[in-house]
């Protein structure tokens, strides 16, 4: 496109006398957009407007420029400036439909495809890809730009780019990697690709391993938008603060009044507690980023701080709406409702993962206190006595609520359909028919090898069947395309469950070596930490969580108590100890944690009272009991010490065996 232009410029050459610098300067920004940089391309562009206004080719040309950096507004008023200045609009039929797109009217777009030129006929198949794309329509999009790779010989890396995108819309994150590498492999320089592969290697290996890819991205063209915005996203989930302010001042200097810049900035500050300026920041968006996920979540979250239930309501049922499996905007939901006094409106939201095997402390308390708001007496005991005990069943995949009859016939119809055949797989769980929903997730893969989440539907089935080892390996593909947080849980736990501690070890250190402020990675690490004696280690990462998350994690208290206990520093042993106590005395972690911490100080008494109190409260945990084993055989009741030493080593999950046949054969 910006090679035709250049050959134009001979016939819409002006006649005014500063015509030589338009001309100078339009040749420098067609040079510049070849070269993939837009921002300067721009910047010569707008020279050559301001020094012949009247030309309409430098308007078009310009017009361009503001396309290629996501302008959509500004490109349309170019173009109209270039058509007042005669230049001929048959040939810019593609640019506005480029410029429509832009602007969210596919439908003005689609139009506007069809009436291009046949010479620019590949350009506006492209957005006619991105509009389809954009409607939902991804099947289509894809075979028209493949269409455009065999007109092409498959050398239009434009093409590649959109065709990656497209595959990413689709879950195809094996395609979508396959197209940018293409992209990159015929054109560097490709900056819309740069930035694609960074989006994808953050999700396929993590944040670290992202940020070269926008680095090499801005170094082409320092000024952005997009690639600035990623990068600064990033950042800032890396805990690189101070890059991530640097890199959205500059995306607001490129694009002055950046809605997505002043949303990052609002994140960090609400991350730093400073909920005025982060409301300030969020207002200064003007609405632009309205319905979106991320800013429904802080907008709700700044709401909730100030007590503003009904608005955070209004904007978490707003982010449920969109993401119904959203179990984090649930809990908030559900949080806010009982707040606001709604207690039938929390269960509502609650009531599905409260009943759950896996459903945590938190939620279970939520939704105890909105059964004992409700009058429901026996419900409420049965929901707060589970949340003052951590173990948590299996996780088990969500159902379906469409009947299995149903799902099987839908998929009759539309075979090649992956949300319907994942909706019949889950019908297929619920109904307890594990081997034919196992085949019909390992057909659904067979379909679809790029998509992450068909490898995990395959693991989580393998899990229930109890086949760990096989569900690590199912969960290690996925983890191949896709290594979020949630996957690495799933690899992680599958491959603990089959006794190989030491390659969940490494998946752990892997994930957390790309995500270093992962909460979930922070814990698992500090908790292993503790069963392997590393004390110093652990308690640098738990005092790191409990200086984001406060001084209210029950849980988090209680392994600092253990951490420290081990380490000998008894005074703080006790009061970390003391502090979890507090905030959870039916907890049976919490309750153990200060008991061992006393027994370490030496008040045995005291440690076996608290002990039996948490054994009592979860009899089957071998840890607890063993614990309590060791305060009584110094105590002298070396029967009971024996009882309950035999009772841990019949737990096939008991680690420490080895020091407790020792002291059981001690006691003998």
């Amino acid at each position: 496109m910006a090679a035709s232009l250049l050959a134009l410029t001979a016939l819409y050459s002006p006649a005014r006398a500063d015509g030589a610098t338009a001309r100078q300067e339009l040749a420098l920004s067609l040079g510049l957009l070849n070269q993939n940089q837009a921002t300067a391309a721009r910047s010569h562009a707008l020279k050559a407007v301001n020094a012949d206004p009247g030309w309409g080719l430098a308007h078009a040309v310009l017009a361009r420029t503001y396309l290629a950096l996501g302008e959509g507004a500004a490109a349309e008023g170019e173009l109209g400036r270039a058509r007042d200045a005669g230049f001929d609009m048959a040939r810019t039929h593609q640019l506005y439909a480029h410029a429509w797109l832009l602007q969210g009217d596919t439908k003005r777009a689609l139009v506007e495809v069809d009436r291009a030129q046949p010479r620019y006929r590949l350009y506006a198949l492209r957005i006619g890809a991105r509009a389809l794309a954009a409607q939902g329509k991804l099947p289509e999009a894809q075979r028209l730009l493949a269409k455009i790779l065999e007109a092409t010989d498959g050398a239009d890396d434009l093409a590649w780019t959109d065709l990656g995108r497209v595959r990413q819309q689709s879950s195809d994150i094996a395609g979508a990697i396959a197209a940018a590498d293409r992209a990159l492999a015929i054109d560097k320089g490709n900056v819309d690709a740069l930035v694609l592969r960074g989006e994808l290697v953050r999700g396929q290996y993590g944040l670290i391993a992202a940020l070269p890819w926008f680095e090499t991205a801005l170094r082409v063209d320092p000024w952005r938008h997009d690639a600035l915005i990623q990068y600064a996203a990033t950042l800032g989930d890396a805990g690189r603060y101070t890059a991530m302010l640097g890199a959205t001042r500059q995306a607001l200097a490129a694009r002055p009044g950046s809605p997505q810049a002043f949303y990052l900035q609002a994140v960090m500050a609400a991350r730093a507690e400073n909920d005025d300026l982060a409301r300030s920041l969020l207002q200064r968006t003007n609405g632009a980023l309205v319905g979106q996920p991320g800013p429904l979540l802080l907008g709700g979250m700044l709401d909730y701080r100030a007590g503003a239930y009904q608005q955070a309501i209004d904007q978490w049922r707003g982010l449920l709406s969109l993401q119904p499996m959203n179990l984090d905007a649930r809990r908030l939901l559900g949080a806010a409702l009982l707040k606001s006094g709604d207690a039938p409106g929390a269960l509502a939201v609650l009531r599905a993962i409260a009943v759950r095997g896996d459903a945590d402390s938190y939620v279970l308390g939520l939704a105890g206190q909105a059964f004992e708001t409700t009058n429901e007496r026996d419900w409420a005991a049965r929901l707060l006595d589970r949340a003052a005990i951590p173990a948590r069943d299996e996780t088990n995949p969500f159902g379906s609520d469409v009947p299995l009859a149903a799902a099987a016939g839908a998929l009759d119809q539309r075979p090649d359909d992956p949300v319907l055949a994942v909706t019949y797989v889950r019908g297929l769980i619920d109904s307890g028919r594990l081997g034919p929903a196992l085949a019909e997730a390992q057909r659904l893969v067979r379909q679809a090898p790029g998509a992450p989440q068909a490898h995990l539907l395959v693991g989580d089935i393998l899990l229930q069947m109890r086949r760990p080892r096989d569900a690590a390996a199912a969960y290690a593909r996925a983890a191949n395309l896709r290594f979020d947080e949630a996957t690495m849980l799933r690899v992680v736990d599958a491959y603990d469950r089959a006794g190989d501690r030491r390659k969940a070890a490494v998946v752990l250190a892997l994930f957390q070596a790309q995500n270093p402020m992962n909460v979930a990675a922070l814990r698992l690490t500090a908790h292993w930490q503790i069963a392997a004696g590393e004390w110093d280690a652990a308690i640098d990462g738990l005092e790191g969580l409990r200086a984001r998350l406060g001084n209210r994690d029950a849980t988090l208290l209680a392994e600092l108590a253990y951490a420290y206990a081990g380490n000998g520093e008894l005074d703080a042993a006790r009061l970390y100890g003391a502090a979890a106590y507090r905030l959870a005395p039916l907890n049976p972690a919490a309750t153990d944690a200060f008991g061992w911490a006393l027994h370490q100080a030496g008040e045995n008494e005291a440690a076996l009272e608290l002990m039996r109190k948490a054994v009592s409260i979860a009899p089957w945990h071998s840890g607890l009991r063993w614990h309590i084993a060791q305060v009584k055989a110094e105590l002298g009741q070396d029967a009971g010490a024996r009882a309950d030493i035999a009772q841990v080593l019949a737990d096939p999950r008991f680690t420490d065996r080895a020091a407790a046949t020792a002291l059981l054969a001690a006691l003998r």
